[in-house]
């Protein structure tokens, strides 16, 4: 690998736009090749390719390296597992035809892309060296060599397959015809909005009713146990504040961590970035002239943040451009060079990188220095106050905890005089109420209903502090009685009616409008407001109701027909069109090449769907592709 990153530039062009989105996937779960060893239990095989297995320790990898960029909610976990199985499936399955088909990517091809990637490993046309190069790759992608080459390589491969795939595909006039018909047909509505949750304050609820459906869905009201908990809280607020800490021991800790303190030289700039990656040299000349409009505009006074918000191709068009501070070092050298040497509050003129053309502005500068300890005192005081009251709690834990193993069945009240902590109570509580005074750890939960009555727990950690816990009454799952659910009743009552009022309310307004009455009157006389929409295309959504995807009727109706009642979710709508624009001839050259393209991308992502179903459908018939769906399961419900 090294002799072919040490190569000149090869001839070879290649479309970085479809990598970069692939490598913005794949960084994200990206997956480390199995192992297929004879070691891992059967239970821990999720599925085998070719004879390569996929475990859950891959998975569970995989979502833990997610976890490190943003929490996954726990609810989820099971479908982040299932994504990532399907994606080591794929790529196992990707590796077994590419031998059978020969296809492979070569040292040669992943040099060049690493040279597209991350210019900053090569000075002209030589390599930096290994050293240089690694930490430019731990930097930049937060991961090793070998993950980032073997991620490099997976994508080159996927991309292989995917212009094997779609290369061949085209797009016929008609079907540009069609899509400009789509996405330029429009239609104006008027209509009714009829919400079931508006409609519930409208419902009685008579006792004989409320008794008859209770008697009907009894089944469903069991009262689930609930039990009332008493606690005693170590608090770990009122322990910090309770800690002194000298000024010796701020300024040691200073000291010692004196290099978190240095501050590089850096700037704080914002940018509107014009993206040219994969466009061909006409788009790229065109896309140059639009920047440089907008450079003008800049210059001649216009609101910087408002033009990165409206013109910028950058994720950070939403925060007005703003890049925060940046150190030498952090960003490809055309930008950095014009960063570094721009003043505070001027304008770049247009600067060319391998991403596009930006429009930089900076707001600031600050020269490499160590902040002063009177400047970080504030800082540190809180870090070695809770790192005190840290230890001090743990300590005073491990005495609670023993004094809880002697006698586990004391008072919680002795436990608490003698350690100094807050008693409480709760209400009573069943296994899925949220339980704010005890914290969110699951600990708490656990602990609360797995004790015997009069018991106490270990001290437990939660975000307040340590806890300790006891039973004081169990109240014993039962049928519920009308009278003891009466309140879920009424409203599960009026919810059901009130959906079957709006239904019955939507069938009479469409009927009424489709005899020939005013929609307006009709919903006048009903008590309903009567609303219209702008001119919207198929593509497009009506404000407050929804996507035109919903009620794709309206561009078949005549003008002034009314359109059966149509649900969407639990409301119902009820429109008429009022007025329909045909797609103007004239606007079709203008939109035909932007038509094309999307048309094209759209077939070719289908035709790739398609050959990623044959393939899985083929492997499967030939034995070589095994899911473990029970494997599978357990999984998800343990992630």
């Amino acid at each position: 690998m090294l002799d072919a990153l040490q190569k000149k530039k090869l001839g070879v062009r290649i479309l970085l736009g479809i990598l970069l989105g692939l490598i913005s996937v794949g960084m994200l779960v990206y997956l480390i090749p199995g192992q297929g060893s004879s070691n891992v239990s059967s239970t821990d095989v999720v599925a085998e390719v070719g004879g390569q297995q996929v475990t859950t320790l891959e998975v569970r990898q995989q979502l833990q390296r997610i976890a490190r960029r943003g929490s996954i909610p726990r609810s989820l976990e099971p479908l982040y597992a299932q994504q990532i199985v399907n994606q080591l499936v794929y790529e196992r399955m990707i590796e077994l035809e590419g031998k059978r088909l020969g296809i492979r990517v070569t040292d040669a091809e992943r040099a060049e892309r690493i040279r597209q990637l991350l210019p900053s490993a090569f000075a002209g046309q030589n390599f930096v060296g290994m050293e240089q190069y690694a930490t430019e790759v731990q930097l930049r992608f937060d991961m090793g060599v070998a993950e980032f080459e073997e991620l490099i390589r997976q994508g080159l491969l996927e991309e292989k397959f995917r212009r094997l795939v779609t290369d061949g595909i085209s797009v016929t006039p008609e079907e540009v015809q069609q899509e400009f018909r789509r996405r330029n047909e429009k239609v104006k509505i008027e209509y009714v909005l009829i919400k079931p949750d508006e409609m519930e304050s409208k419902v009685a609820a008579a006792d004989a009713e409320l008794a008859s459906y209770f008697e009907k869905n009894k089944a469903q009201y069991v009262v689930p146990e609930r039990r009332v908990v008493r606690f005693a809280l170590l608090d770990l607020n009122q322990l910090r504040q309770r800690i002194s800490v000298s000024d010796e021991e701020l300024r040691a800790y200073y000291n010692e961590h004196i290099e978190t303190y240095r501050i590089q030289n850096r700037v704080r700039a914002s940018h509107i970035l014009f993206k040219t990656i994969g466009k061909t040299d006409a788009e790229v000349e065109e896309i140059r002239k639009k920047a440089e409009d907008v450079l003008k505009k800049a210059r001649r006074g216009s609101k910087f943040e408002d033009l990165a918000k409206q013109y910028s191709d950058d994720t950070t068009k939403d925060k007005g451009g703003d890049l925060g501070w940046i150190v030498q070092g952090q960003t490809v050298p055309e930008f950095e060079k014009a960063a570094f040497t721009l003043p505070p509050g001027s304008i770049s003129d247009l600067v060319r990188t391998q991403y596009g053309f930006h429009i930089i502005k900076v707001m600031e500068h600050q020269a490499a220095r160590t902040q002063s300890f009177e400047e970080v005192r504030g800082s540190i005081l809180p870090v070695l106050a809770g790192e005190k009251a840290d230890r001090q709690s743990g300590d005073l834990a491990d005495q609670i905890a023993a004094a809880v193993r002697r006698a586990n069945r004391q008072p919680l009240d002795d436990i608490a005089k003698q350690f100094k902590m807050n008693l409480a109570e709760t209400r009573p509580m069943s296994a899925t109420d949220p339980v704010p005074e005890l914290g969110t750890s699951p600990e708490v939960r656990e602990g609360i209903f797995r004790l015997r009555e009069g018991e106490l727990s270990s001290p437990i950690r939660t975000d307040r502090g340590y806890i300790v816990l006891t039973v004081k009454e169990v109240q014993r799952a039962h049928p519920g009685g009308l009278a003891e659910v009466r309140e879920k009743v009424a409203a599960d009552f009026r919810r059901e009616k009130a959906g079957e009022l709006a239904k019955t309310r939507a069938e009479e307004l469409a009927k009424r409008g489709q005899s020939g009455e005013s929609l307006a009157t009709a919903a006048k006389a009903l008590g309903f407001e009567l609303k219209a929409s702008d001119a919207f295309p198929r593509t497009g959504s009506v404000p407050g109701v929804g996507s035109a995807r919903q009620f794709l009727s309206a561009f078949t109706l005549a003008v002034g027909q009314t359109a059966p009642p149509i649900p969407l979710g639990a409301n119902w709508i009820v429109f008429r069109v009022v007025v329909r624009e045909e797609a103007k001839p004239e606007e079709f050259e203008k939109q035909r090449k932007d038509l094309e393209q999307q048309v094209l991308q759209s077939k070719r992502g289908l035709a790739y769907e398609a050959f990623r179903s044959a393939l899985e459908d083929r492997m499967k018939r030939e034995g070589k592709l095994k899911i473990m769906q029970d494997n599978l399961r357990r999984l998800g419900s343990s992630s």
